[in-house]
């Protein structure tokens, strides 16, 4: 009972990993004989798991979106607590952990039905209360289909907003989801182009598999992080940003990772640089220092330092 048990745990577990599984290679993966998994299959559907029997070429089995969730075992509230909570680790809030909360969260979406997925979106929409701007809201259905893509390994084909304003349809192999700042960013191999591109995950729109599988390329370089920097380099951007600021140089790298450069220009001083089209984000860099700074440019940064720093400054907390 204990084996019948860890099995159907397990099978649990690889139908909400994969869009679709063929029988074959599921009955594989468990050892086990197709009709055993057959067996399985209508005991999850017995416990109320929506499995869906695909026919023909390329089907097999799935597990379909329901209202009540029953493959994880939660309530809508404590679904969309989980949502919300991994697509902010995925931005970056715990080393490490992004790859991973990505894999999760798109387990998490796919058992949603689209109303509960709109209310993910709703809630991380909500602003920030600081004197910032947020960073531009991604939707969580997206990024559970794009991690999904990657992981069946299949073509995935969207509408894109590029720089100027137009829109695009591309084709693509998707190999990696980035955060970089506040900002998402999909690294894939343009079918039409022959290329690798990153794309913004704010400019992308109804992401959509083909269906069509595809064989594993080898990104250049192998670094999906430092690849999207060298492309966002490329890119023109608005502001040159450059700090001194009264601290070594590995304590600021070590605190700003590899999104911004920093130079050393002594034991205790350092150069730090970062081009940007918004200047929210040096903004929130300087308003955490605790240590002495000097703007070296640009001079629309010193001149939105010293407004924020004087709204500050007029603030007042009511008792």
């Amino acid at each position: 009972m204990s084996n019948t048990s860890g099995r159907m745990l397990r099978l649990i577990s690889l139908l909400q990993t994969h869009r679709s599984w063929p029988g074959g290679e599921l009955a594989e993966r468990l050892a086990i004989s197709e009709r055993t998994l057959r067996r399985d299959v209508d005991r999850l559907r017995e416990l109320g798991y929506p499995v869906a029997a695909v026919p023909g070429i390329g089907g097999g089995y799935q597990l379909e979106p329901g209202a009540t969730l029953p493959p994880l075992l939660l309530d809508e509230d404590e679904a969309i607590a989980i949502a919300v909570a991994l697509r902010a680790s995925a931005g970056g809030g715990v080393e490490g952990i992004e790859e991973t909360s990505v894999r999760a969260l798109a387990k998490v979406v796919r058992s949603m039905s689209p109303r509960l997925r709109a209310r993910v979106d709703t809630l991380q929409a909500v602003p920030s209360p600081t004197p910032m701007r947020p960073g531009p809201t991604v939707s969580a259905a997206s990024i559970a289909i794009l991690a999904q893509a990657r992981q069946d390994r299949e073509r995935l084909r969207f509408e894109y907003t590029v720089r100027d304003g137009g829109e695009a349809t591309r084709l693509v192999e998707p190999e990696r989801l980035v955060t970089l700042g506040r900002r998402w960013y999909f690294i894939a191999w343009d079918v039409d182009r022959a290329d690798w591109r990153t794309f913004r995950l704010d400019r992308l729109r109804d992401p959509r598999s083909t269906r069509y599988r595809f064989a594993p390329r080898e990104l250049p370089g192998g670094d999906p992080v430092a690849f999207v920097q060298t492309q966002i380099a490329k890119i023109p951007t608005r502001y040159a940003v450059a700090i001194r600021i009264a601290s070594p140089a590995d304590d600021l790298r070590s605190a700003f990772g590899r999104w911004v450069d920093v130079e050393a220009e002594g034991p205790t001083s350092s150069v730090m640089r970062m081009r940007v089209d918004a200047l929210d984000w040096p903004v929130m860099i300087v308003a955490g220092l605790d240590t002495a700074f000097e703007i070296l440019e640009p001079p629309e940064l010193i001149e939105r330092v010293r407004a924020t720093a004087t709204s500050l400054a007029a603030a007042t907390v009511s008792g």
